[in-house]
């Protein structure tokens, strides 16, 4: 007999942030529980931003297979166009070279065939049209928090904050890096701090962006511009926690001169249009991704580096796998079947620590002041760009179209059911 307050279903996802929710809806689209079947529980969900509100600090860089997997769960067409813009460059260099010189790497969609590098997406219209999604999906929110959970052969079952208990055959931990879930399913995390801290701020530049990405190295971290459709950059600076507050307490016209000079005069002067916000920076990874009947999906299972902004685009990466390995389940009762879990574990784990660690290496390379680190830098982005065959395969890994990928992704119309 249910206890008051509770209900059943197949999949119960925990976050409703963009992984959550783009998770509950692609279960859907790919016909892998029906209307109503799946939950999402949160402590809170997101509102829509207001008609003339200016673009959130939070931006992503995604690249083809997210795209693709927004497209499948019924949300690329859903967002606002003037919060989308396509780049065509990234330029990538080092503190002692020159954006177009010596000690730089560039990469153009035209050399690699495709209509350009990725989108520029604005965070709140993302998350707010994910979560649409999910209710036009049949989705069920449910607003609460999570207080327990207990994992049995049968089923899996979650206790909330107001005294509610939801049951399911699978629970999908998407909630963030501070995830109950995974503290409750008892999974620990390894990784370290960065000692770093990320300033996010809209900028105007004195020179065009040029639809390009821009990104300088330096030895306290990188510098990168990312390009919006108002001829603004959104940048994200990567400096110590001391430098990062010496920074913030800048008034915007020296703030603007500083990240000028940063940036080695690359997009001439910059003029703050926003506030500037910081949040620290780590390498976290969890030690394992699943429990019978539970599994952790996006930054509850792994928080990188985000001087090449793959974060997100790794946690909508495992949401496409997790659903291309339940396709193979059948019926609902099979979804929480270690088996299978497992399976998304050995194909997600290998891919995102293979992604952390070369963030992470990158992130030493180029901080590293001794010559023979910077020699090293020299010759490895001057292979890098003398090479069209290396080029092309980078390329392809930042917009997602190398590695493990589902088969619905690989092809502009493989996203439909």
């Amino acid at each position: 007999m249910s206890a008051p307050g509770s209900r059943d279903f197949d999949v119960i996802v925990v976050g409703a942030g963009v992984i959550g929710a783009a998770m509950a809806s692609l279960l859907v689209s790919r016909r892998l529980c029906a209307p109503g079947r799946v939950a999402i529980i949160a402590d809170r969900f997101s509102a829509p931003a207001a008609a003339d509100a200016d673009w959130d600090l939070r931006v992503f860089a995604l690249g083809r297979a997210s795209e693709r997997l927004l497209k499948a769960c019924g949300v690329w067409d859903s967002l606002p166009r003037q919060r989308v813009f396509a780049y065509e460059r990234m330029r990538v260099w080092d503190a002692a070279g020159e954006p177009t010189g010596k000690g730089s790497l560039t990469f153009d969609c035209a050399e690699i065939g495709e209509p350009n590098l990725g989108h520029i997406v604005d965070g709140q219209a993302l998350q707010w049209q994910c979560l649409q999604a999910a209710r036009r999906s049949g989705a069920v929110l449910i607003e609460s928090a999570l207080a327990a959970a207990a994992c049995t052969d049968a089923n899996v079952s979650v206790r909330l904050t107001d005294g509610r208990e939801v049951r399911g055959q699978l629970l999908i931990g998407a909630d963030g890096p501070q995830s109950k879930t995974r503290e409750l399913l008892g999974i620990e995390t390894a990784g370290h701090a960065y000692h770093q801290d990320a300033l996010a701020a809209h900028v105007r530049t004195a020179r065009p962006h040029c639809n390009t990405a821009w990104q300088r190295f330096l030895r306290t971290g990188p510098v990168a511009f990312l390009p919006l459709p108002d001829g603004r950059s959104s940048i994200v600076w990567t400096t110590t926690p001391s430098e990062s507050a010496r920074l913030r307490a800048l008034d915007p016209q020296a703030f603007g001169s500083a990240l000028a000079s940063a940036a080695g005069d690359a997009l001439g002067a910059c003029e703050l249009s926003t506030s500037v916000a910081s949040f620290p920076l780590k390498l976290q990874y969890a030690l394992q991704y699943t429990r019978p009947r539970a599994v952790l999906i996006g930054d509850a299972a792994h928080v990188v580096h985000p001087l090449a902004g793959q974060g997100l685009n790794l946690g909508l990466l495992d949401c496409a796998v997790l659903a291309d390995v339940l396709a193979g389940a059948g019926a609902a009762g099979r979804y929480g079947e270690h088996r299978l879990l497992r399976r998304y574990e050995r194909r997600r784990r290998s891919e995102n620590l293979l992604a952390a660690a070369a963030l992470d290496g990158l992130e030493r390379l180029f901080s590293n002041a001794d010559p023979w680190s910077s020699g090293v830098r020299g010759i490895a982005l001057r292979a890098a760009g003398s090479l069209p065959s290396v080029k092309r395969h980078l390329a392809q890994r930042a917009l997602g179209l190398a590695g493990d990928i589902p088969a619905f992704l690989k092809t502009e119309s493989g996203g439909a059911a």
